[in-house]
């Protein structure tokens, strides 16, 4: 590998809006990254994720295929 073109990779502490906080490595500048979403507050890793249904696509979809 060449020597003097990779980025400095070092450790950042997360700081997530709803609180929570975890070290991560990064090549960002900084001490600590501020995000707006985590694993701790994500709909999908919650379980409070809602299946949307726009124009009734799940009831034409099992309509069509419930031959």
């Amino acid at each position: 590998m060449k020597q003097n073109i990779h980025p400095d990779y070092h450790e950042v502490t997360v700081k997530c809006a709803c609180g929570n906080t975890f070290v991560c490595g990064t090549t960002k500048k900084g001490d600590v990254l501020n995000i707006e979403i985590c694993n701790k507050c994500h709909p999908y890793f919650t379980g409070t994720q809602k299946l949307v249904d726009s124009g009734g696509r799940v009831e034409k979809f099992k309509k069509r295929y419930s031959r």
